[in-house]
């Protein structure tokens, strides 16, 4: 490993991937060396025992080491992760994507905390980075922040409010990708369905989509990471029915499948709104998959409303689950809400864990004897268009679309023949 280069510890989303990717770059430029940089989420309070326990690690296998703690924990409490002996600088979530902070590192001359209101920013940086060190897939930040306050959610005062990426800057950027061998981009953000409320015009996410594909014809594949499904604009489903290069997989925000649930949630749908998106996007778009965020044991949550989730996985048809135990947050509605008992959330969690787990063998299952075009993210392994897992039995080259016809499941996986 080189020392000489400071190395990075990122935590979270897709998101903090991309912004730890661009600080590399922007270290590199200030000529910051030797350092350890912790990229922190909040999105629990799991996820904050996590980066605390990591930054003790690094400085006991790194005894000497200047550790350098940002992202969403830190911007949220700054004060914790100063107090701890072996942090030397807190960086907010803004000031981590300016470069003056790198020089001011790279100089000696960084404040040990430099964490300004996030809620005072208005714009979002669209920085060029190359990738996560694969040929296969790349991941592009159109937006940041969210403007809405669901009552379990903290990252709103990690992130800030709702701002976008001008599409000139986003289509620049996928341009350059695609010219560096790219083939297949993923939009990413915060709240991405918001994307363009803060621009002149307030054009919806769809515009941007359908402005990426016509710009840029040589992008084989062009994928959207989680959006709010009760925000998604006609230009979006127009570009779903119509655009064979736009990926027929979605991950939506849906977080519950009851609806007393989700006015407690603050959230903008309703169980009703949920299921006929997804019946109206499989109508346009048959092959269509979808992935879900659902919490666990949300407080207030019975036995019967847990089960109107249960029943949500098959009402839509979800294929990837992304499971939450509920985790409370200190400062936000729902921690003062009355709590659920925690070996409930556990068992909670648990089954629509299984639930997610019979829907992808579903899945895969129904895949057997057909042909998919495949993303080789390894010499052997790489994806379907719905993000199925793919094995093959000789290398292929990384970073390419090949054909493949499939001839089993082995497990949560698929083989080629």
């Amino acid at each position: 490993m080189d020392r000489s280069a400071p190395r990075f510890s990122t935590h979270g989303c897709r998101l903090n991937a991309y912004e730890s990717e661009a600080m590399k770059d922007l270290a590199a430029r200030a000529g910051l060396g030797d350092a350890i940089i912790v990229n922190t989420c909040a999105v629990t309070t799991e996820a904050v025992r996590k980066a605390r326990q990591d930054i003790r690690r690094q400085a006991r296998e790194n005894p000497g080491a200047t550790i350098v703690v940002t992202g969403c924990a830190a911007q949220i409490a700054p004060a914790r992760f100063a107090e701890m002996s072996e942090v030397a600088h807190v960086i907010g979530n803004a000031e981590k994507m300016q470069p003056e902070t790198w020089t001011g590192l790279a100089g000696g001359k960084a404040e040990p905390v430099v964490v300004d209101d996030i809620m005072q920013v208005k714009e979002v940086a669209g920085h060029l980075i190359d990738g996560f060190g694969t040929r296969s897939r790349a991941y592009v930040q159109v937006q940041n922040g969210c403007d809405h306050r669901c009552t379990f959610c903290i990252i709103p005062f990690g992130r800030g409010n709702s701002r976008s990426v001008p599409a000139g800057v986003v289509v620049d950027q996928i341009k350059r990708l695609v010219q560096k061998g790219f083939n297949e981009i993923v939009l990413t953000g915060v709240d991405l369905t918001s994307w363009g409320a803060d621009l002149p015009g307030r054009p919806p996410l769809g515009n941007l989509v359908r402005r990426i594909l016509r710009l840029v014809p040589d992008l084989p594949r062009l994928r959207i990471s989680s959006i709010d499904s009760i925000e998604v604009d006609p230009d979006l489903m127009e570009a779903i029915a119509t655009e064979p290069r736009l990926m027929p997989h979605l991950h939506l925000s849906l977080q519950a499948g009851d609806n007393m649930i989700l006015k407690r949630m603050k959230r903008r749908h309703l169980r009703e709104d949920a299921i006929r998106f997804c019946e109206d996007a499989r109508k346009l778009r048959p092959e269509m998959t979808f992935g879900a965020d659902i919490i666990a044991g949300f407080p207030t949550e019975t036995e019967a409303m847990f089960q109107n989730s249960l029943d949500l996985v098959a009402s839509c048809d979800l294929t990837w689950l992304h499971v939450f135990p509920y985790s409370s947050r200190p400062g936000t509605p729902a921690a003062r809400m009355p709590p659920v008992d925690g070996a409930a959330i556990k068992d909670r969690a648990a089954r629509l864990r299984t639930a997610g787990d019979a829907q992808v063998i579903r899945h895969l299952d129904a895949q057997i004897d057909t042909s998919h075009p495949v993303l080789m993210e390894a010499p052997r392994r790489g994806r379907t268009e719905q993000f199925a897992e793919v094995e093959f039995d000789h290398d292929q080259t990384v970073g390419q679309i090949v054909s493949a016809r499939i001839g089993a499941r082995d497990g949560a996986v698929l083989r080629a023949i």
